[in-house]
């Protein structure tokens, strides 16, 4: 649910009902870094770091990025930089202690299960972020966005402390050749007394039951289920098989293809949970049904009192779904990364095309870079999203660039975290959601606009027991 929506509020809740709270693992280095420069509301940062093995790392992330009371509405978030295939070992840390605070807070006061969930293409970060996840317990790790083969393999060795490596794509390189990134844990480590860690569940996330059968076969460890997404999801969206064809409006039309074959996946024999408006009580229901052990739910939780959404941004969306003017479009041009991307129309965002059209381009994050092969043997970095000019500079199609907004800046600003800019403005906001967007009035009234997660389950659980 993007990055910080399903944040460790959300997923605690849920996992102290006595479901799997699953946090969002994408961007959480930025996230906990600028929940150190706005002061640490609530000081759950700091408490969770205290709880961190590593507590020399843990003191000079504090030192370095912690203002008391806060930067100021004025001032701009520092810049970190952006994850390179060398490995920047200030941003290694981060990764480290920022996944493990996310996980540690969703884990606090219960003995319930947390899962964390990463997209595959954003191949940097993952080492670093999955050992710190496992370093505080995670249970689950879900991975999306790709076909992540080598991951079992990597929470093997990381579970036992062991120098690990994953695969990385490199435009223009040989097979063989500046295609993969490493992580040493013991690199990091503070003293020698490190027993082995919880090993996690590992559910990739999978469009079609081919995707699932290439993960069996290829796998180079234990995976123990599926997460199957339709198109109705939020976030990115597969691609529809075939040609490409649009509607009038310009988004992608799925068909029969897209559709997984559930009995090809039951006779994989292992357990899967459907995702992509399955948040009603009824299509738990159906789920169950067809087999399922049950099903992801974004939409309802990403507008509930505990996600990590800004509340502007939830007031005003559950407003238009009780006005019946809900409205998701399935964009194929806004995402860096190529593949469909789910967006809630929504006044003063990104969604809006005059608001696109005059954003200044800058790409300072960096998560959804390409990597690619210089001519001169060295690799270099490029996003479709970042200015134009030097994008084409660096060997990219100018076609590639139009219609691309910037998801990394954007989903800070979706949870109240937009960086500041030189001329006084601030990022904006682009917000995600699923197609059951539109029927998120089963959960609240106009009267009562809000509700919480613990409401979420009641509803989906009310039919089948």
């Amino acid at each position: 649910m993007g990055a910080g929506v399903s944040n460790w509020r959300l997923a605690q809740a849920v996992s102290r009902l006595g479901q799997l709270g699953v946090v969002s693992g994408t961007a959480l280095d930025q996230i906990m870094a600028r929940r150190l420069q706005e002061g640490d509301p609530g000081g759950h940062v700091r408490r969770a770091l205290n709880h961190f093995p590593f507590p020399n790392m843990a003191q000079r992330i504090v030192d370095a990025l912690f203002i008391p009371n806060g930067k100021g509405p004025d001032a701009p978030y520092r810049n970190l930089g952006a994850h390179v295939v060398e490995g920047r070992r200030w941003l290694q840390e981060l990764c480290v202690a920022a996944n493990f605070v996310e996980v540690f807070l969703a884990r606090e006061g219960h003995a319930n299960p947390v899962g964390i969930n990463y997209l595959e293409k954003i191949q940097l970060p993952h080492l670093p972020s999955v050992y710190g996840a496992m370093l505080a317990g995670v249970a689950v790790v879900i991975v999306g966005a790709g076909i992540p083969v080598e991951m079992p393999g990597v929470l093997d060795r990381l579970a036992q402390h062991e120098p690990a490596t994953y695969p990385l794509r490199v435009l223009g390189a040989l097979p063989g050749t500046h295609d993969h990134t490493s992580f040493d844990p013991k690199a990091f480590h503070e003293d020698t007394d490190h027993p082995p860690l919880q090993r996690p569940m590992f559910l990739p996330i999978v469009s079609s039951d081919a995707l699932a059968g290439i993960l069996v076969r290829k796998s180079n460890g234990t995976l123990h289920g599926f997460v199957i997404e339709g198109p109705r999801a939020g976030g990115h969206n597969a691609p529809p098989r075939g040609q490409m064809q649009l509607t009038p409006e310009g988004e992608p039309i799925y068909g029969a293809r897209d559709k997984v074959n559930l009995d090809a996946m039951r006779k994989l024999g292992l357990p899967f949970w459907l995702a992509g408006s399955y948040g009603t009580a009824e299509q738990v229901c159906a789920a169950l049904a067809e087999g399922a052990a049950g099903v992801q739910v974004g939409t309802a939780f990403a507008l509930c009192a505990e996600s990590g959404l800004a509340p502007v941004h939830k007031k005003a969306l559950i407003q238009k779904a009780l006005a019946g003017k809900a409205r998701v479009f399935t964009d194929r041009m806004a995402s860096p990364t190529s593949f469909p991307f789910k967006v809630a129309q929504l006044e003063g965002t990104l969604s809006e095309a005059e608001v696109y059209i005059r954003r200044h381009r800058v790409c300072d994050l960096g998560f959804l870079r390409e990597a690619y092969l210089r001519p001169d043997g060295a690799i270099g970095y490029r996003c479709p999203s970042e200015p134009v000019e030097a994008y084409v500079a660096k060997g990219g199609k100018l076609a590639d660039t139009v219609g691309r907004k910037c998801l990394c800046n954007a989903l800070l600003a979706n949870i109240g975290l937009p960086q500041r800019l030189p001329d006084g403005s601030h990022e904006l906001a682009l917000v995600t959601l699923g197609d059951d967007f539109t029927d998120i009035g089963r959960f609240c009234t106009p009267g009562q606009p809000d509700y919480t997660a613990a409401d979420v389950l009641r509803i989906l659980l009310s039919a089948c027991g």
